[in-house]
């Protein structure tokens, strides 16, 4: 299975792409597995943070949504989460800034009254065959905005997370098979599995779990975005399952992941990525 070649400017848009990713908008059907609860979201206006948001609301939470700048995509984001009844809002803004990490936690409890699940899931890619290609900044701006920004939401949601709160991050299955052509990005996501690691046992007396979820090859905007056109037209043929991931492929895994039902399920790396296992 392919898709046909294309390319986007970075962050990208699920607007433009061929084909659009699956959400779940016709799938996934909710059952109250995160009534009453409270989610902040990084990067939720797309990709796997948007069918998060989507699920999460059918599932009973209100949705806190942070994004870059992708204005119309966020806004289907707060249409699905207010289609299932709950309450979202929107947070724009660069999560490499510590000030605005800080105040998205600010924003999501003044307006939805407190934070149970926190879900870090923003990141930036670009795909290079030389590491002379690779930018210092590009370099310093990848780890601040996968890695850095993980570090400042954890620390200032700390203070709102109460015993039975959820943090889940996004890692890769580059995470340890990491592709040489992505070298920055892989370099972070085994920073936050490991971080993740340490986080769970940090945390563990307080009663808050801390896990990441692993993907593989997912079709998402960052794909068109930074990739060349032609591994754009191949993406995800690599795997045992020979096609990309749907975003709404990934989002059961973090609705139990979020929900009490893991209350025993943490320092966990759950891999979902068509076949290909991870270390």
């Amino acid at each position: 299975m392919s898709q046909p070649a294309q390319q986007q400017e970075v962050p990208g848009s699920d607007r433009v792409m061929d084909p659009k990713p699956d959400y779940g908008a016709d799938s996934y059907r909710g059952s109250g597995r995160l009534e009453g609860k409270v989610a902040l979201i990084t990067g939720g206006d797309s990709g796997i943070g948007k069918a998060v948001a989507l699920a999460y609301a059918r599932e009973g939470a209100d949705v806190a949504i942070a994004y870059l700048n992708e204005h119309e995509d966020a806004e289907e984001a707060r249409r699905f989460v207010e289609d299932a009844g709950r309450r979202a809002i929107l947070l724009p803004g660069d999560i490499s800034d510590p000030a605005h990490c800080r105040d998205l936690v600010a924003q999501t409890v003044r307006h939805l009254g407190r934070l149970d699940v926190l879900v870090s899931n923003a990141a930036f890619q670009m795909s290079h065959d030389t590491l002379e290609e690779i930018e210092d900044g590009e370099w310093d701006y990848t780890w601040a905005t996968n890695v850095s920004a993980y570090f400042h939401l954890v620390k200032a949601a700390l203070p709102h997370l109460k015993e039975g709160a959820s943090i889940i991050a996004s890692s890769s299955v580059n995470s340890d098979m990491p592709s040489p052509q992505l070298l920055p990005y892989a370099a972070t996501k085994a920073a936050i599995a490991n971080m993740t690691a340490s986080l769970a046992q940090l945390l563990a007396d307080r009663g808050i779990r801390a896990n990441s979820v692993a993907p593989g090859p997912v079709w998402t905007p960052l794909i068109p975005a930074t990739m060349p056109e032609q591994k754009v037209e191949s993406f995800g043929q690599q795997v045992p399952m020979g096609r990309p991931g749907q975003p709404a492929e990934l989002a059961p895994v973090y609705v139990l992941l979020a929900s009490d039902e893991a209350s025993y399920v943490s320092g966990a790396r759950v891999a979902v990525t068509g076949g290909k296992p991870i270390l």
